[in-house]
């Protein structure tokens, strides 16, 4: 394993990650659910794609781009939906909000976990790890770099949305926070269209 291949491609995807949409999904998704389970769900699925990556070499280009848009974009609207339905006064009991079925650590993690994977799915940064690992011939230097690199974007993500709340009144948090993912479902689908 190349030392250099794993450094140069944290070094090359974690500045690439960090302005993407996948990211900005994980930090909406932890200023309204609990961090740890929104980064266990993301860090799975950034796990999965590195290793999709990796594995699959170039054939990541010869998926349908619009088929990968469309479903990102109704991952994106659902998540809006859901968002959206969530009545504000359901948080004034902190704590039994914490315990609800919808906060539990299964649906919270699965949640996030579809969202970035789906979100991620042909991305730049996957593409980019494609590109790498052909580069350097070194699958797995190049699949531990880039993991690394996307659990560093969406560790930062998780913490910034996680602050949020100390800030920002949950009801606006929450609604704001819908109407995002509905403009991320919308430039979804727009790329899925064109």
């Amino acid at each position: 394993m190349s030392l250099t291949a794993a450094l140069t491609t944290f070094l090359v995807i974690l500045p690439a990650e960090l302005p993407d949409k996948t990211i900005f999904a994980c930090l909406i998704l932890a200023s309204r659910y609990r961090p740890w389970y929104v980064l266990t769900g993301a860090a799975a699925a950034f796990l999965v794609q590195v290793s999709i990556a990796v594995a699959a070499g170039g054939a990541l280009s010869l998926l349908p781009h619009q088929a990968v848009q469309a479903a990102t974009a109704v991952a994106f609207l659902v998540g809006a939906v859901l968002l959206w339905r969530h009545r504000p006064d359901d948080d004034d009991d902190d704590e039994v909000t914490r315990r609800s079925s919808r906060n539990a650590f299964w649906p919270v993690s699965v949640t996030s976990f579809l969202v970035v994977f789906l979100a991620e799915f042909g991305d730049l940064t996957q593409i980019m790890t494609v590109s790498l690992a052909a580069k350097y011939h070194d699958p797995l230097a190049v699949g531990i770099g880039s993991t690394l690199a996307l659990w560093t974007a969406a560790g930062l993500a998780v913490i910034v949305g996680w602050k949020l709340l100390k800030v920002i009144p949950i009801g606006w948090l929450t609604r704001g926070a819908a109407v995002i993912m509905l403009a991320l479902a919308g430039t979804s689908a727009f790329a899925a269209a064109g």
